[in-house]
């Protein structure tokens, strides 16, 4: 909105407005502008958790260490959408599409951790939406988004091929060309394309929902993977550094950088109150809205590959959970590790919360630069 305002309109009076033209100015801004009200909101928002009684459900089978964090007030996430949303709002061209695929992905996923929160508190244990219903939930955001994509790529607005780090000239698409010359072939065409977005879509969301265990942790690399997205939503909307680095250009995603900015300055802002000892969880509903909008950005600007380096802790969390899931299944009850996620088996053999999660967030940032610079290693 202030785009058009500052920009479009007053510009033709004051030329100082020029400046709001330029998408860096805009993701500076977006990224204050959510930081501060992250920050600004904060007390208010645990105030009113507090009173309405909307406090975290500790399970009797996690960490003993754990059991004084129950009571704490949960669903903080809110307050995370809340200041991506708007400062998005305030600081995007919001005639470019990718913005409001970005925004609905985050109201989405978001909705569905939402509606498992509030089971959660209205029954006053840890039983919020069931397993499948969940899936269920995420899948059918995940195909309905292949679905707009798939609208996208009819009018030229979208690529469906997959880029690899380090393979400048392979560039796979995802779809059976030759069957979706028929009508009644289209549908199984158009099928590894769309598993393939709602695969990714619910595993980063549900990773980052896995990972979100310690204080800080989870919105600690959120920081960062929404930072390296910023740094590849702006190479990619941009000629010249698109051409430089051989990216998949698309003047679409370039308003893309001030979602991003607005997601990591909002991931900064509740850092604030989430860092240890933390104040508020943001719950499912933050978790899975930033899982869903981070996997949801990496398929628009083409990184579907490198988002397993920018999420690398994520990865590691939510394949520590598969492997120790399979392991108790296939081997008679055996585990190889002595609890899940990863974060809790490190607890188990004795390190504090505080270490575990700055050695996490050191090996978060370490992966997110790697996949930085995969981006001339072509």
């Amino acid at each position: 909105m202030l785009y058009f305002l500052l920009y479009e309109e007053l510009y033709k009076y004051v030329k100082a407005f020029n400046v709001f033209r330029y998408t860096t100015f805009r993701t500076a801004m977006a990224s204050i502008t959510a930081l501060f009200l992250c920050i600004a909101l904060g007390p208010w928002l645990i105030r009113k958790l507090r009173e309405f009684q909307i406090g975290q459900y500790i399970r009797e089978e996690g960490p003993k260490s754990h059991q004084k964090k129950a009571g704490t007030p949960t669903m903080g996430g809110v307050l995370i959408i809340i200041s991506i949303v708007i400062p998005t709002l305030l600081w995007a061209d919001l005639r470019m599409p990718y913005v409001w695929i970005a925004i609905a992905s985050l109201l989405g996923f978001g909705w569905v951790g939402f509606l498992d929160d509030y089971s959660k508190v209205t029954r006053k244990q840890n039983l919020g939406l069931t397993g499948k219903r969940k899936l269920v939930y995420q899948f059918g955001m995940g195909f309905a988004f292949a679905g707009i994509l798939l609208i996208m790529r009819a009018w030229g607005d979208f690529s469906a091929e997959v880029n690899f780090p380090f393979f400048k000239d392979f560039h796979p698409p995802l779809f059976i060309e030759h069957w979706m010359t028929n009508p009644w072939t289209y549908v199984l065409g158009v099928l590894p394309f769309c598993l393939f977005v709602a695969l990714v879509v619910v595993f980063t969301s549900n990773a980052v929902n896995l990972t979100d265990g310690l204080d800080g942790l989870a919105i600690g690399l959120m920081v960062i993977a929404a930072g390296a997205l910023t740094i590849l939503t702006y190479a990619g909307g941009h000629v010249q550094l698109a051409q430089y680095l051989q990216l998949a250009r698309n003047t679409h995603t370039s308003e893309l950088t001030i979602f991003c900015g607005a997601m990591t300055g909002a991931s900064l802002g509740f850092l604030w109150y989430n860092a240890h000892p933390a104040e508020v969880f943001m719950g499912d509903v933050g978790s899975l809205g930033l899982g869903g909008a981070m996997a949801v950005v990496a398929i628009l600007i083409k990184q579907e590959v490198l988002l397993i380096f920018i999420g690398g802790v994520f990865v590691l969390e939510a394949v520590s959970v598969i492997l120790q899931v399979g392991s108790f299944k296939l081997r008679n009850g055996k585990r190889i590790f002595k609890m899940a996620p990863l974060h809790h088996h490190f607890e188990a053999l004795g390190w504090t919360e505080s270490k575990i999660i700055a050695r996490f967030w050191i090996i978060g940032l370490v992966l997110a630069l790697f996949a930085l610079t995969t981006l001339k290693l072509r």
